[in-house]
Order: structure tokens, then sequence, then C-alpha cells
């Protein structure tokens, strides 16, 4: 980590160090008049008469405005009726509203506002600027979204990859892919979506964002989510209307999250179920067959000896002749003199009947064991 070179003033620093509280609200007015102090030293100032210049701090997609974009103005005032750009969207502001929701005209240097009248959502801390020319606006606007898409498509691109064709395999050179549309309340949202998801680490699977968007599920991106195989995951969002039967139409799983832990930890489990599980195979006995017993349509019995271990019925048995391997299959019936059992040990006699088999020899070597899946870790 690079220093700061801060130091504190009660270390023989120039940094003025002020607690505060923001639950009791113990020191916000001692930190204010602090940093009104250091403006009037530093001579800090803005021209309310320039064009209105500043950063997005949030921005979102809601019911009823449209985009809007909490905006602090750095220099120069904002008016109702000016045209401004903001990162890769322009826009004729309709309405600014201060923190207490109050409609107003004008916003000066340092205000923070809702803006309303943005093309769409900008990406939280996307620099914004006062425009004279609508004309020119529109156009840097188209020149910045071309920009990003091919910025995009270069860097990712859209990969095939369901959650149930993953399932059934697939992925390039070995490594999976779980690929997801963000529909999310806030850019802010996304952004923190985006920096969790960056510290799910694996070797074995990935995961690729198809689109991260800002506002309801709608039907588009049900068909985007159909065209590219991904599924889609909303953060504090909900389903437009016709999009659950367009998504039951096309396929699409939809899963709604309101904690970002759990969604975390929910693609943490979806992309580790892609992984095919280990499968460990565990050798429980061997029985030699003695004697032979046929029971006409039901088929053939095996009348067994256990030379080591025990047989189960419930495990799943390979009959081996000469070290060849004749069948692998599951045990039918296992019976102890006349009744059935769960197992036989070591050295005791048993009837054995397995599913689809009886073209037994004596001599055969009955293996009996047991197939255990084991889950694989990211």
């Amino acid at each position: 980590m690079q220093p700061l070179g801060l130091t504190a003033e009660d270390w023989g620093g120039d940094t003025i160090m002020c607690p505060v509280s923001a639950k009791t609200g113990d020191g916000i007015p001692e930190f204010l008049e602090n940093i009104i102090a250091q403006a009037e030293i530093l001579e800090l100032k803005a021209n309310p008469r320039k064009p209105a210049h500043g950063f997005v701090v949030e921005a979102r997609m809601e019911a009823g405005m449209g985009p809007t974009a909490t905006i602090l103005l750095r220099d120069g005032s904002l008016k109702v009726g000016d045209t401004i750009l903001c990162g890769a969207h322009w826009g004729r502001v309709r309405a600014l509203i201060n923190d207490r929701g109050e409609r107003v005209k004008v916003a000066g240097p340092s205000d923070a506002v809702k803006c309303l009248g943005l093309s769409g959502v900008p990406e939280a801390g996307a620099e914004f600027q006062k425009v004279s020319d609508e004309k020119a606006a529109r156009e840097e606007t188209e020149l910045r979204q071309q920009a990003a898409r091919i910025e995009e498509m270069a860097g990712q691109g859209l990969k095939r990859a369901t959650l149930e064709d993953l399932l059934q395999g697939g992925g390039d050179a070995g490594k999976k892919t779980l690929s997801m549309i963000l529909k999310v309340d806030t850019q802010g949202s996304l952004e923190a979506l985006e920096y969790a998801l960056g510290h799910i680490q694996s070797e074995k699977v990935d995961y690729k964002i198809v689109l991260g968007g800002v506002g309801n599920i709608n039907v588009n991106d049900v068909l985007l989510a159909s065209a590219s195989k991904a599924i889609i995951l909303g953060f504090h969002v909900s389903k437009e209307p016709d999009t659950s039967a367009a998504a039951k139409r096309e396929g699409v799983e939809i899963r709604l999250y309101s904690i970002i832990y759990e969604m975390i930890d929910d693609l943490k489990e979806l992309m580790q179920g892609l992984l095919e599980p280990i499968v460990r195979e565990t050798i429980l006995g061997h029985a030699q067959v003695k004697q032979l017993f046929d029971l006409g349509k039901k088929g053939k019995v095996a009348g067994c000896i256990v030379t080591d271990g025990k047989v189960t019925a419930r495990g799943r048995a390979r009959v081996k002749r000469h070290g060849d391997v004749l069948y692998e299959g599951s045990v039918s019936t296992l019976r102890r003199f006349q009744n059935e059992a769960s197992e036989v040990r070591e050295g005791q006699e048993c009837g054995l009947r397995l599913d689809h088999f009886g073209n037994f020899e004596p001599g055969d070597i009955i293996e009996i064991y047991e197939v255990e899946k084991i889950a694989q870790q990211l």
C-alpha cells in the first residue's frame, strides 16, 4: 500500500482528525465546522455562473420517473430545462429534487439533487456537464455507447451456458462457465455485486456477466437470457408483467434476492453445482460362487460363500471370471438360508441374485462395492 502522507495534528502533522458517529450524530457539527474552516483557509471557491459540472453519486430506474441520477455539483449551476451530457447518456433536465424531497428550479455548487430526464441510467461516479448543443450531446452519447459496446464485446463476448446445459457438461477447455444476467436497483448495487463476484476465485468454474443493468426484469432480459443461455439474477428488483410467462416459455430461470450475501452464497453453490462430483469406490467384500440354483422365470441364484469382508443387499456387484469383468450392476436379492438378509459376513454362506444377470459359473468371484459421490469444491 502506498503511503498517503497524512499525519494527524496530534502527531505533529496538519491533517485534522474529527471523530464522528453516523449512528448517534456525535461529532457531526464539529466535522462540518472543520470543513467550512478548511474551505476558507484553502480559499476553495466555485463560480455559480459557469456551466454546471459535477459527478453522479447514485443512479437508478424508478417507476413513474424513469432513469434518475443523484448528482453532486462541483461547479456552476444547473437549471430545469438545461441539457446535460452524463457519462454515456444525455438528457434535458425535467426536474430537480433536493434532499428534502422538494422540487427546485436551480441547483448550485456543492448541491446534491436528484435529476430526472436522462436517456438512461448512468454509472455511479460518472462525470456530467451542461452543454448548449443538444444535437452534439446526442452524437457524443452515441459515440460513447458505441465505444462501450465494442469494449464489452472485445473483453467478454457471449457464451452459451445455462445451468442445466453445464450440468450435462460443457465449458471451454475443461473449465465450465455460469452465464448470468444481473438486474439491480441502482448502479451502486451493480458495482458492489461485481466487486463481490470478483472475489469468487476458482480454477474449475468461471462466471460470465452477459448483461448488468438497472431496473426491473423484463421480457427483453428473458429473450437475451434464452439466446445467450444464461440465468437471470435480480437484486432488489421485481418482474414486469408477462416476464414470468416468457421465462416459462423460454425455459429461463429467474432468481430474486434482497440480501447481497445470500445472493453471493447462492452463486457459489450454483457454480459448485456445475462440477461433476468425485466418484469414490470402496470395496466391501468378495463372495465365491459354489453352486447354482435355477428358479425358472425368476432367474438363477448363486450359492456363495463370503471369502472376505461382507456382502450387502444395498451394494453394487461386479462379477469376475478369470480376472475378467463380466457384469456390473445391482444386487437384487440377498438371502441367508431361507431368510432375506441385509448383509452377510466373511465365512458365511448366502444366496445372491443380481439384476439382469444369471450366467454364473462355479468359481466366479462376485465383488461387492459401494460408490460414494463427493461434491467438488470451488
